[in-house]
């Protein structure tokens, strides 16, 4: 506990400073200049509404009917159930009770499924192909009254895959394209996640525009942003005209031989500066909940002082990299969470994604999150 509270009053570097610097004066210049226009100043702003992703609880295998009930119980502003068989039933009067039940409670209901890229090294046919796939998903999300349904490109494999990641977003571009006109006629938008290392935001704002920022959006992950060498904080500049949903968890970095070794972490327990983060968030998408996804835990090194890391990066370094880097720099290492074997490891694993999740919620209404 004592390297974490250390590790939470580390200064970034000089670059990061002045990042973070550059965005505060953008801010504060833009609300002068809405003051003099006015000549009032700005109403306040609402508070930014706070949920849970469920994969956060992922081990506790709850249907969607507990997921509620324990959103409920947290008192938050939404529930994302980002995975289709959390739902005992896909038919539609199923569906619109569970969304009557969310409504009882007070929350707003979001979901989503995994791959729909067909040729994705994680692309599976539980729900068809990838076209039906994502034709039943937007019935789905009308279905619960969700603004959005969420879906993935793949993982960091599908870089080493023939053709690379540009060949698997133009693959995806094509299947998003076949539902366009039945999202619209929803009102559901499609909402891509930056996953497990598969698109920088740049490259996620490319698969967007060329399907149709109509009707495809952004799931904003600012754990996975660490994965393909992002701050989270010029993730956050880069997709979020385009974020309709999020799953958000905090990231401990630090230097080694190879390069940086990364740890997704409880909110507060990591490298990211949240205050100035969520200051951001609420100018740029302020209607948007803040969904908690910890997937606590675990080590990652991403070896970029070796030469054949690169080879997943035609183009070279992406942009923001010395932002990236500037969160490791006076990093220090975490160890990977441990738990006992045989029949205990499932109880102790239960055990330690709750306590994740809610000592980050804490956090979270410590800076004023949440509007229950």
């Amino acid at each position: 506990m004592a390297m974490r509270q250390h590790e939470s009053n580390e200064r970034s570097s000089v670059s990061r400073r002045q990042f973070l610097h550059g965005l505060a004066a953008a801010g504060l210049g833009a609300a002068a200049a809405n003051r003099r226009t006015s000549g009032a100043e700005p109403a306040p702003r609402a508070r930014l509404k706070l949920g849970l992703d469920n994969f956060a609880v992922r081990a506790m295998n709850w249907k969607a009917r507990e997921l509620i009930a324990y959103a409920a119980r947290l008192k938050l502003d939404a529930l994302f159930i980002t995975d289709l068989f959390a739902f005992e039933s896909l038919e539609d009067q199923h569906l619109r009770g569970l969304r009557q039940q969310a409504a009882d409670e007070g929350l707003a209901l979001y979901v989503g499924s995994w791959s729909i890229c067909p040729t994705s090294t994680s692309f599976k046919k539980d729900w068809g192909t990838a076209d039906e796939h994502l034709a039943l998903g937007v019935r789905v999300a009308a279905a619960l009254g969700s603004p959005v349904f969420r879906v993935i490109l793949g993982t960091r494999r599908d870089r080493t895959t023939e053709g690379g990641i540009d060949a698997r977003i133009a693959d995806t571009v094509q299947v998003l394209k076949t539902a366009r006109r039945r999202a619209l006629d929803a009102g559901v938008k499609i909402a891509v996640e930056n996953h497990a290392g598969d698109m920088h935001s740049t490259e996620l704002v490319r698969l967007i525009e060329e399907a149709g920022s109509d009707y495809v959006g952004a799931n904003l992950d600012a754990g996975n942003a660490t994965w393909t060498l992002e701050d989270p904080l010029l993730n956050l500049e880069n997709l979020a005209r385009y974020t309709v949903c999020t799953s958000l968890r905090d990231s401990a970095m630090w230097e080694t031989e190879n390069g940086v070794g990364i740890q997704w972490t409880a909110m507060g327990d990591g490298r990211i500066d949240w205050k100035t983060y969520f200051a951001r968030f609420a100018e740029l998408c302020p209607e948007v909940p803040v969904n908690i996804e910890t997937i606590s835990g675990f080590n990652y090194e991403l070896p970029v002082n070796k030469d054949e890391y690169w080879q997943v990066w035609p183009k070279g370094k992406p942009s923001g990299y010395a932002q990236f880097l500037a969160l490791a720099k006076n990093g220090q290492p975490r160890q990977p969470h441990e738990y006992p074997s045989g029949a205990e490891r499932l109880p102790a694993e239960q055990k330690y994604q709750q306590e994740e999740l809610e000592r980050s919620l804490h956090y979270c209404r410590t800076l004023g999150l949440g509007r229950r």
